[in-house]
Protein backbone atom coordinates (compact mmCIF):
# COMPACT_ATOMS: atom_id res chain seq x y z
CA UNK A 1 0.00 0.00 0.00
CA UNK A 2 2.66 2.03 0.96
CA UNK A 3 4.31 2.25 -2.70
CA UNK A 4 1.16 3.11 -4.24
CA UNK A 5 0.68 5.66 -2.00
CA UNK A 6 3.89 7.75 -2.74
CA UNK A 7 3.34 7.30 -6.34
CA UNK A 8 0.33 8.99 -6.07
CA UNK A 9 2.26 12.09 -3.53
CA UNK A 10 4.69 12.35 -6.51
CA UNK A 11 2.09 13.12 -8.87
CA UNK A 12 -0.44 15.24 -7.27
CA UNK A 13 3.35 17.19 -6.39
CA UNK A 14 4.36 17.50 -10.13
CA UNK A 15 0.80 18.47 -10.78
CA UNK A 16 0.55 20.64 -8.41
CA UNK A 17 3.48 22.61 -9.72
CA UNK A 18 2.67 22.36 -13.09
CA UNK A 19 -1.34 24.07 -12.55
CA UNK A 20 0.43 26.71 -10.68
CA UNK A 21 1.65 28.12 -13.72
CA UNK A 22 -2.27 28.27 -14.78
CA UNK A 23 -3.72 31.81 -14.19
CA UNK A 24 -7.22 31.57 -11.94
CA UNK A 25 -5.68 27.40 -10.91
CA UNK A 26 -3.73 28.26 -7.92
CA UNK A 27 -6.34 26.93 -5.86
CA UNK A 28 -6.47 23.78 -7.45
CA UNK A 29 -2.76 23.77 -7.50
CA UNK A 30 -2.60 23.91 -3.13
CA UNK A 31 -5.46 21.44 -3.52
CA UNK A 32 -3.15 18.60 -5.71
CA UNK A 33 -0.60 19.95 -2.77
CA UNK A 34 -2.59 19.01 -0.21
CA UNK A 35 -3.35 16.11 -1.77
CA UNK A 36 0.26 15.02 -2.37
CA UNK A 37 0.61 15.09 1.52
CA UNK A 38 -2.26 12.74 2.43
CA UNK A 39 -0.94 10.48 0.09
CA UNK A 40 2.37 10.85 1.67
CA UNK A 41 0.60 10.51 5.03
CA UNK A 42 -1.22 7.26 4.15
CA UNK A 43 1.95 5.27 3.35
CA UNK A 44 3.45 6.80 6.64
CA UNK A 45 0.91 5.49 8.44
CA UNK A 46 0.70 1.90 6.35
CA UNK A 47 4.38 1.50 7.07
CA UNK A 48 3.64 2.06 10.55
CA UNK A 49 0.31 -0.27 10.63
CA UNK A 50 2.90 -3.39 9.70
CA UNK A 51 4.59 -2.89 13.15
CA UNK A 52 2.13 -1.11 15.80
CA UNK A 53 -1.37 -2.06 16.91
CA UNK A 54 -1.22 1.87 17.86
CA UNK A 55 -0.23 2.20 13.84
CA UNK A 56 -3.31 0.22 12.72
CA UNK A 57 -5.66 2.19 14.91
CA UNK A 58 -4.33 5.59 13.16
CA UNK A 59 -4.05 4.06 10.08
CA UNK A 60 -8.17 3.30 10.62
CA UNK A 61 -9.23 6.86 12.11
CA UNK A 62 -7.86 8.58 9.36
CA UNK A 63 -9.16 6.34 6.66
CA UNK A 64 -12.72 7.06 8.46
CA UNK A 65 -12.18 10.70 8.54
CA UNK A 66 -11.02 10.88 4.83
CA UNK A 67 -13.93 8.86 4.15
CA UNK A 68 -16.25 11.52 5.70
CA UNK A 69 -14.41 14.20 4.00
CA UNK A 70 -15.05 12.63 0.99
CA UNK A 71 -18.35 12.13 1.57
CA UNK A 72 -19.30 15.73 2.49
CA UNK A 73 -17.32 17.37 -0.01
CA UNK A 74 -19.62 15.53 -2.48
CA UNK A 75 -22.85 16.36 -1.50
CA UNK A 76 -22.11 19.86 -1.10
CA UNK A 77 -20.77 19.74 -4.50
CA UNK A 78 -24.12 18.31 -5.55
CA UNK A 79 -25.91 21.18 -4.02
CA UNK A 80 -23.77 23.87 -5.88
CA UNK A 81 -24.20 22.08 -9.16
CA UNK A 82 -27.84 22.00 -8.96
CA UNK A 83 -28.61 25.19 -7.73
CA UNK A 84 -25.96 26.56 -10.56
CA UNK A 85 -28.30 25.15 -13.12
CA UNK A 86 -31.44 26.38 -12.06
CA UNK A 87 -32.89 28.73 -14.51
CA UNK A 88 -34.73 32.00 -13.11
CA UNK A 89 -34.31 34.52 -16.26
CA UNK A 90 -38.09 34.68 -16.22
CA UNK A 91 -38.90 35.31 -12.23
CA UNK A 92 -40.20 38.48 -11.71
CA UNK A 93 -38.10 40.71 -8.68
CA UNK A 94 -38.45 43.86 -7.09
CA UNK A 95 -34.57 44.95 -8.10
CA UNK A 96 -31.56 43.19 -9.62
CA UNK A 97 -28.55 42.90 -7.89
CA UNK A 98 -25.38 41.97 -9.96
CA UNK A 99 -22.37 40.97 -7.89
CA UNK A 100 -18.57 41.83 -8.85
CA UNK A 101 -15.98 39.82 -10.04
CA UNK A 102 -12.32 41.08 -11.21
CA UNK A 103 -11.70 43.88 -13.48
CA UNK A 104 -8.12 43.56 -15.06
CA UNK A 105 -7.68 47.40 -15.07
CA UNK A 106 -10.61 48.55 -17.10
CA UNK A 107 -11.56 44.86 -18.52
CA UNK A 108 -13.81 42.50 -16.82
CA UNK A 109 -12.36 39.60 -16.02
CA UNK A 110 -14.15 36.16 -17.43
CA UNK A 111 -15.88 35.73 -14.25
CA UNK A 112 -17.29 39.45 -14.35
CA UNK A 113 -17.87 39.11 -18.41
CA UNK A 114 -20.57 36.08 -17.67
CA UNK A 115 -22.04 37.96 -14.86
CA UNK A 116 -22.47 40.99 -17.08
CA UNK A 117 -24.14 38.75 -19.46
CA UNK A 118 -26.63 37.16 -17.80
CA UNK A 119 -27.19 40.75 -16.37
CA UNK A 120 -28.07 41.96 -19.55
CA UNK A 121 -30.46 39.11 -20.52
CA UNK A 122 -32.33 39.41 -17.31
CA UNK A 123 -32.55 42.72 -17.67
CA UNK A 124 -33.38 42.56 -21.32
CA UNK A 125 -36.54 40.33 -20.48
CA UNK A 126 -37.70 42.72 -17.36
CA UNK A 127 -37.20 45.81 -19.10
CA UNK A 128 -38.66 47.80 -16.07
CA UNK A 129 -36.68 46.28 -13.24
CA UNK A 130 -33.57 48.36 -11.83
CA UNK A 131 -30.47 46.84 -11.02
CA UNK A 132 -27.30 47.48 -8.13
CA UNK A 133 -23.84 47.21 -9.82
CA UNK A 134 -22.47 45.95 -6.66
CA UNK A 135 -17.88 45.60 -6.61
CA UNK A 136 -15.19 48.00 -5.23
CA UNK A 137 -12.11 48.45 -6.31
CA UNK A 138 -9.10 45.90 -5.91
CA UNK A 139 -5.36 45.67 -6.21
CA UNK A 140 -4.83 45.91 -10.37
CA UNK A 141 -8.05 47.78 -11.36
CA UNK A 142 -8.13 51.15 -12.58
CA UNK A 143 -12.00 51.42 -11.95
CA UNK A 144 -14.31 49.57 -9.77
CA UNK A 145 -16.06 46.87 -10.37
CA UNK A 146 -19.56 48.38 -10.47
CA UNK A 147 -18.16 50.80 -12.77
CA UNK A 148 -17.08 48.13 -15.52
CA UNK A 149 -20.19 46.73 -14.87
CA UNK A 150 -22.05 49.83 -15.67
CA UNK A 151 -20.03 51.05 -18.84
CA UNK A 152 -20.42 47.48 -20.32
CA UNK A 153 -24.09 47.07 -19.84
CA UNK A 154 -24.73 50.77 -21.04
CA UNK A 155 -22.60 50.24 -24.28
CA UNK A 156 -25.37 46.94 -24.67
CA UNK A 157 -27.78 49.60 -24.85
CA UNK A 158 -29.41 49.14 -21.26
CA UNK A 159 -30.61 52.54 -19.38
CA UNK A 160 -28.15 53.64 -17.20
CA UNK A 161 -31.18 55.10 -15.36
CA UNK A 162 -32.32 52.14 -14.63
CA UNK A 163 -28.47 51.15 -12.84
CA UNK A 164 -27.34 51.98 -9.11
CA UNK A 165 -23.83 51.74 -8.55
CA UNK A 166 -22.39 50.29 -4.71
CA UNK A 167 -18.85 50.60 -5.48
CA UNK A 168 -17.52 49.81 -1.72
CA UNK A 169 -17.84 46.77 -1.10
CA UNK A 170 -14.67 43.83 -1.18
CA UNK A 171 -16.49 40.56 -0.67
CA UNK A 172 -19.83 39.29 -1.03
CA UNK A 173 -20.83 40.26 2.42
CA UNK A 174 -20.33 43.66 1.97
CA UNK A 175 -21.65 43.16 -1.66
CA UNK A 176 -25.09 42.65 0.48
CA UNK A 177 -25.07 44.76 3.03
CA UNK A 178 -24.32 48.07 0.92
CA UNK A 179 -26.34 46.87 -1.95
CA UNK A 180 -29.50 46.62 0.69
CA UNK A 181 -28.61 50.04 2.44
CA UNK A 182 -28.39 51.40 -0.71
CA UNK A 183 -31.81 49.73 -1.90
CA UNK A 184 -33.50 51.09 1.39
CA UNK A 185 -32.56 54.69 0.35
CA UNK A 186 -33.85 54.00 -2.37
CA UNK A 187 -37.28 53.19 -1.36
CA UNK A 188 -37.05 49.87 -2.12
CA UNK A 189 -38.59 46.91 0.83
CA UNK A 190 -36.00 45.06 1.22
CA UNK A 191 -38.30 43.02 3.79
CA UNK A 192 -40.37 41.99 1.99
CA UNK A 193 -39.71 42.30 -1.37
CA UNK A 194 -37.78 39.71 -3.56
CA UNK A 195 -34.24 40.20 -5.49
CA UNK A 196 -32.38 38.81 -8.10
CA UNK A 197 -29.00 38.13 -7.74
CA UNK A 198 -26.72 37.58 -10.84
CA UNK A 199 -23.69 35.93 -9.88
CA UNK A 200 -21.81 32.46 -11.29
CA UNK A 201 -23.24 29.19 -11.12
CA UNK A 202 -21.09 27.82 -8.73
CA UNK A 203 -21.33 30.76 -6.29
CA UNK A 204 -25.05 30.66 -6.13
CA UNK A 205 -25.69 28.89 -3.34
CA UNK A 206 -23.25 31.18 -0.93
CA UNK A 207 -24.60 33.61 -2.39
CA UNK A 208 -27.88 33.58 -1.43
CA UNK A 209 -26.99 32.74 2.24
CA UNK A 210 -25.28 35.94 2.77
CA UNK A 211 -28.42 37.69 1.04
CA UNK A 212 -30.43 35.58 3.80
CA UNK A 213 -28.00 37.03 6.21
CA UNK A 214 -28.76 40.64 5.50
CA UNK A 215 -32.73 40.04 5.03
CA UNK A 216 -33.42 39.99 1.37
CA UNK A 217 -35.39 37.19 -0.18
CA UNK A 218 -33.46 36.29 -3.63
CA UNK A 219 -33.15 34.19 -6.04
CA UNK A 220 -29.80 33.41 -8.19
CA UNK A 221 -29.47 34.28 -11.98
CA UNK A 222 -26.49 32.08 -12.71
CA UNK A 223 -23.69 33.02 -15.15
CA UNK A 224 -22.05 29.75 -16.45
CA UNK A 225 -18.47 29.63 -16.70
CA UNK A 226 -17.29 28.69 -20.53
CA UNK A 227 -14.58 27.01 -19.83
CA UNK A 228 -14.81 23.53 -17.85
CA UNK A 229 -11.39 23.56 -16.05
CA UNK A 230 -11.58 26.99 -15.14
CA UNK A 231 -15.23 25.57 -13.88
CA UNK A 232 -14.51 23.50 -12.14
CA UNK A 233 -11.23 24.28 -10.34
CA UNK A 234 -14.14 27.26 -8.80
CA UNK A 235 -16.39 24.45 -8.33
CA UNK A 236 -14.67 22.73 -5.91
CA UNK A 237 -13.15 25.69 -4.34
CA UNK A 238 -16.71 27.31 -3.37
CA UNK A 239 -17.58 24.09 -1.56
CA UNK A 240 -14.41 24.95 0.80
CA UNK A 241 -15.85 28.61 0.78
CA UNK A 242 -18.86 27.12 1.81
CA UNK A 243 -17.88 25.76 4.65
CA UNK A 244 -15.80 28.57 6.23
CA UNK A 245 -18.81 31.20 5.57
CA UNK A 246 -21.18 28.36 7.39
CA UNK A 247 -19.04 27.32 10.24
CA UNK A 248 -16.69 30.47 10.76
CA UNK A 249 -18.38 33.92 8.71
Amino acid sequence: MSRPALAAAGMFAVLALAIWQIPGMKFTAWLCAGAAGVCLLWAVLCRWAQTSRRGKVCKAVFLACLCAGAVGFAAIEAVLIFQGEQDHLDDPADAVIVLGAGVNGTVPSLALSTRINAAEEYLTRHPQTPAVLSGGQGPGEEITEARAMYDALTARGIDGGRLLLEERSTSTAENFAYSTALLRAEGFDTENGTFAVVTNDFHCVRARLLARRTGLNAFCVPAELPLAGLGANYYVREAFAMVKTVLFD
